[in-house]
């Protein structure tokens, strides 16, 4: 049994795509972006903090996540910016992978007041 909420099974995310969770679902002041890079699950706040571009619609390359828009990359480990124009950091949200089920356990920081 854990904390997180569930938000998709493995297998509905292939590798190198995300799937975008709505807000509403999780409680949280932005969309959360859950990112397969190499089999491996990462959840960031959706919006690139460099003008409001989905991130889940960004291009996946050795950890880290492209913003389609002005290609402002972010680390998905952490959400530290890896390149401009983007200056400021994304949130970063905990993954658990439970069996085949993907649980998000949202950043404190970053819920709904």
């Amino acid at each position: 049994m854990s904390d997180g909420i569930f938000v998709a099974e493995a297998a509905d995310i292939p590798e190198g795509e995300a799937i975008r969770i709505d807000a509403a679902v999780t409680g949280t002041v932005d969309d959360i972006a859950v990112f397969n890079d190499g089999g491996e699950f990462f959840a960031l706040d959706d919006t690139c903090t460099h003008e409001t571009a989905s991130l889940a619609e960004g291009w996946i390359e050795d950890g880290v996540v492209e913003c389609p828009l002005h290609a402002g990359k972010f680390c998905l480990r952490d959400g530290s910016v890896q390149s401009m124009p983007a200056t400021v950091d994304v949130a970063c949200h905990r993954v658990i992978l439970d069996g085949d089920r993907i649980l998000v356990v949202p950043n404190p920081e970053r819920l709904a007041p």
